[in-house]
């Protein structure tokens, strides 16, 4: 608890990180695809945009409050869907994101590759939760997944359109931590300098796929049966269709998660989408796109004032927060920051990553001149010459 209290920003406990997980769990967390160029622009691109502040405001008092997909939240941010939990956080997985983010008044999304598996995500606190979900092959199972997470109390779907394919990341090709494994004898070396994590996963269910009990785990060791039975469950012909189709079946708020022009964002409407999430998958799947931040305001005039906008992608300040809202988004989603707090130290990191944004984006309402959400807007920001 001290190592995490001495983390002062984002970037603190991804250092902190760093001494908890095995280096390629960490390079896993931290990697992109090919040359990292989009990785490195979406926190970049954030640098692009200057914050005006306005002067002789009564800032006596802040509301931070607003509605996310329907659902009430303490802040203008929430904690996005991260796969494989159980990597960062081998004793309680995604339960201890959703925990905090309960505690903290935001919601949590669930992802369809947890290791815990939906039921239990939703047992594990009261607050509001989404669920991400894939277009499956499967047509039974899909529907088999959108019954159960309403059951469980999901209150908003997030349909991810950008993993058609995996992305090229090379530090896990050079770690091994890929799908097939193929560890080698450094990175074996390195689980084993990390004798606590490694311990809690081999007693954990880190392994597991909770969503598909009958999927074979992931294993370091012979992962042929896991491989094939994930190469069977993506749809690889995926339309808008099949996006408008799951909405319908829905019947509640709909995001699309991995929409990166405004065309699509349109089009995302026109099916019925309440929400677009702009995303490039935190720059993990195609090098070279812009970053979510520079695409707001073009997408925000394409789809008018109704359409809720989720930026996903460089969020490590406050002031990021800040400027998406600036520029005409609703709302930001957290993914690395999130992770490198659970990383860190679990619930109680992820804990920490949460009010260290709560505390930098209060702050910069108040020296911006803003007493809501409301007050933000473009006269709060401008590209920097």
């Amino acid at each position: 608890m001290r190592d995490l209290q001495s983390c002062i920003n984002i970037d603190d406990l991804a250092r902190l990180a760093a001494k908890k997980v095995p280096t390629p769990v960490y390079d896993y967390v931290e990697g992109g695809a090919d040359d990292e160029v989009t990785l490195h622009r979406n926190c970049t691109g954030f640098q692009r945009y200057q914050i005006i502040p306005r002067a002789l405001q009564d800032v006596s008092r802040i509301d931070t409050r607003t509605r996310i997909m329907g659902c009430d939240a303490s802040q203008p941010f929430y904690i996005s869907a991260t796969g494989f939990s159980g990597m960062m956080c081998p004793k309680d997985a995604e339960l201890a994101g959703a925990r905090a983010a309960s505690r903290f008044g935001v919601p949590y999304t669930a992802s369809t590759f947890s290791n815990r598996s939906l039921e239990q995500i939703s047992a594990s606190s009261q607050g509001d939760k989404f669920f991400q979900v894939y277009v499956l092959d499967d047509e039974q199972l899909a529907s088999d997944l959108n019954l159960r997470s309403q059951a469980a109390g999901f209150k908003a779907m997030v349909l991810t359109i950008d993993t058609i394919v995996g992305g090229n990341r090379e530090r896990d090709a050079r770690s091994g931590l890929s799908i097939p494994p193929t560890l080698t004898l450094k990175s074996t070396l390195q689980f084993m300098m990390r004798p606590k994590w490694l311990l809690q996963y081999l007693k954990s269910e880190g392994a597991n796929m909770g969503n598909f009990p009958k999927m074979p785990k992931v294993s370091l060791g012979d992962s042929h049966a896991f491989v094939e039975a994930m190469s069977k469950l993506f749809k690889k012909d995926l339309t808008w269709e099949d996006a408008r189709r799951m909405n319908e079946q829905w019947n509640g708020p709909f995001a699309i998660k991995g929409i990166m022009s405004a065309a699509d964002a349109v089009k995302a409407k026109e099916i019925g989408a309440s929400a677009v999430i702009l995303s490039n998958h935190g720059g993990r799947q195609l090098d070279g796109t812009p970053a979510p931040i520079e695409l707001v305001q073009e997408v925000r005039e394409a789809v008018g004032p109704d359409m809720e906008i989720i930026v996903d992608g460089g969020i490590r300040r406050g002031t990021d927060v800040f400027k998406a809202l600036a520029l005409g988004a609703n709302a930001c989603s957290l993914g690395r920051a999130y992770v490198r707090g659970l990383s860190a130290g679990g619930e109680e990191g992820v804990t920490r990553a949460l009010t260290l944004l709560k505390s930098e984006f209060e702050r910069c309402m108040i020296l911006a001149g803003c007493s809501s959400i409301e007050q933000i807007g473009p006269e709060h920001i401008r590209k920097a010459l």
